[in-house]
């Protein structure tokens, strides 16, 4: 290899292991390649910006906007919801909504898709008194097969669309993902309505609701005020008083951590740690007038009527994570409390404005009702309780539905580049008040986009410098005896096997070139490898990291890290196993 090959693949392996590391986030691993890439003379200077200007970012983020305008209106949430809830058994439950997010994620993005149907299934759960591990996951899955039937489906369809347009000048269209992916997602969901059983259900038998939201574990910290039953009473008094609804976990005076006994009295400025059900925790604080953060002076009445309490899950993206709540200062600049923490079904014993957040866990926050769904969005978390109140208005209800159906078909018949079809829907989104444009940039996932943009170049650099010709060479040299589905699948692998550790995205710009050459060299067409591509990379089902829909059902699924791969290992290899012959029939070498 010449020297500037060496270094092409140097600039690889350096940037793959950062993302392994997980030092920095992707989007900023994505800057520092880029950055190295023009250092060492991979990338010219007036290069280094063009992929701020590629087709891909465009239709990347023109997506992610048309995609919350279709969840915002509330059409998808409302029919699938209603559908879900005639079923009665927990399985078939589970069933209908993990095929309900799997064929909504080919029109939406995957987790937005997800997230809709999250809480319907955690209460349909508590309802049955299951488990919401048995939903979850599933879900969580479907969400990612979903993905894969359409160009919009995940951006690593996109990006593979646009490596083939540059191979063949004809990029694929909105549906042609669409055999391959509906195949493989009807035999995921059919998997799962048996695989369901590899799943934990009951972890926490002793006290579970469920294994997500082991509502046992949630602990707040209330101040008894002067003038308040409980005062003078010992806790056992308390906990009787109440029909043992809650637990004391803790006890602090002052400064000092009091023992927790049933003999032990309750004082003025007492904080306890109470732990149980939200509602059974809001009815003690409201009965025996304890005071919350923020709660207000004694004699304050409570809180208006206008204060509700609601649980929510913590997002991957989340400003929260690494952070406590009285470090964000939640109360002052958003007039919200964190009152409740759970994760992983384990009780906390420490005041919850002092835990430091991490994805996955369930929140209880307290506020202001009409306030509430903006400052959910502004901290990256998702609602866990059934929304009653819309946000979508209904003149615009079905409106983003016809601008998307419009771009697709604009796509689809070529009348207008994709890029332009999907960004001209975004601005119609907000044009015509479907979305509003607060919420347009809120939708935008701007790190994804940023990485994008970023390692467009660095890409570029590995094929104008021959260093894909020369790693596609040698894997042709180990694939030379291999019949056709061998190579196929090898690529697939290989794409499953990287995305765990790489964002799906960033997979698919450093492999899709690669095993186009690949197929090249092998002298077969580039397309069965294109799509094994895409596949690979949008599946990931073996940690809770690799993909954002994982870690979303973590904390409310009550999840090990090994979870993952007891459901998602056998789903891997049936994706395998069925994905390669799929391939080779819809899109032959």
């Amino acid at each position: 290899m010449t020297h500037m090959q060496w270094l092409s693949v140097a600039m690889l392996a350096a940037m793959m292991g950062l993302f392994l590391w997980g030092r920095f986030r992707y989007d900023v691993t994505a800057v520092i390649a880029l950055l190295g890439a023009v250092a060492v003379g991979l990338v010219k200077p007036a290069d280094a910006f063009t992929g701020f200007s590629d087709d891909i970012v465009i239709i990347v983020g023109s997506a992610l906007i048309m995609s919350a305008a279709v969840q915002r209106s509330g059409v998808i949430e409302s029919a699938l919801q209603s559908l879900a809830q005639r079923i009665k058994r927990p399985p078939a439950q589970m069933l209908a909504l993990s095929a309900a997010v799997g064929l909504s994620s080919g029109l939406i993005k995957n987790v937005g898709a997800l997230a809709m149907l999250m809480p319907g299934a955690v209460q349909m759960a508590r309802k049955n008194g299951s488990s919401p591990s048995l939903y979850l996951m599933p879900m969580a899955f479907a969400s990612l097969l979903g993905g894969l039937t359409t160009l919009i489906g995940t951006s690593p369809n996109i990006i593979v669309s646009r490596v083939r347009e540059e191979m063949t000048g004809q990029p694929f269209g909105m549906f042609d993902y669409l055999p391959t992916g509906l195949a493989l997602l009807v035999v995921g969901l059919l998997f799962l309505s048996v695989g369901w059983r590899l799943l934990p259900t009951d972890r926490h038998a002793a006290r579970g609701l469920g294994e997500a939201i082991n509502i046992s574990a949630y602990v707040i910290a209330a101040t008894v005020r002067e003038g308040t039953p409980v005062v003078g009473q010992t806790i056992g008094e308390f906990l009787a008083r109440h029909d043992e609804s809650i637990e004391v976990t803790g006890l602090l005076r002052g400064d000092m951590r009091g023992e927790v006994n049933e003999d032990t009295h309750i004082g003025i400025g007492d904080v306890l740690l109470l732990s149980g059900q939200p509602d059974a925790l809001e009815r003690v604080v409201a009965t025996d007038r304890l005071a919350l953060p923020g709660a207000g002076k004694e004699g304050d009445g409570g809180p208006p009527d206008d204060i509700g309490v609601i649980e929510a899950v913590v997002r991957n993206d989340s400003p929260l994570i690494g952070r406590t709540a009285g470090r964000l200062r939640m109360r002052e600049r958003l007039g919200i409390n964190l009152i409740a923490i759970s994760r992983e079904g384990t009780a906390l014993t420490n005041r919850p404005g002092r835990t430091v957040l991490q994805a996955g866990d369930v929140i209880v926050l307290q506020g202001p009702v009409e306030t509430m769904p903006a400052r959910l969005a502004e901290l990256g978390a998702l609602p866990l309780a059934e929304r009653q109140i819309r946000l979508g208005s209904r003149r615009a209800r079905w409106l983003p539905l016809v601008i998307l159906a419009g771009a697709m078909l604009a796509a689809g018949s070529a009348v207008v580049p994709a890029a332009v079809a999907f960004f001209a829907a975004a601005g119609l989104c907000v044009i015509t008040g479907a979305l509003p444009v607060d919420e347009a940039y809120d939708a935008v996932e701007w790190p994804i986009l940023i990485m994008l943009a970023a390692l467009i170049p660095v890409s570029a650099a590995l094929q104008t410098t021959g260093a894909s010709d020369v790693i596609a060479q040698e894997l042709a040299n180990l694939a030379v005896r291999l019949p056709a589905w061998g190579a196929v699948a090898l690529i697939l692998v290989a794409a499953m096997a990287v995305t765990p550790f790489l964002n799906n995205a960033a997979t698919v710009l450093v492999i899709a070139p690669i095993a186009a050459v690949f197929a090249d060299r092998l002298g077969y067409a580039p397309e069965p490898f294109l799509i094994a591509t895409a596949i690979g990379a949008g599946c990931d089902f073996l940690t809770p990291i690799g993909h954002q829909c994982n870690t979303l059902v973590l904390g409310p699924g009550g999840y090990r890290f090994g979870d993952y791969a007891r459901l998602g290992a056998p789903l891997s290899l049936l994706v395998v196993l069925v994905g390669t012959p799929l391939v080779l029939w819809f899109w032959p070498v």
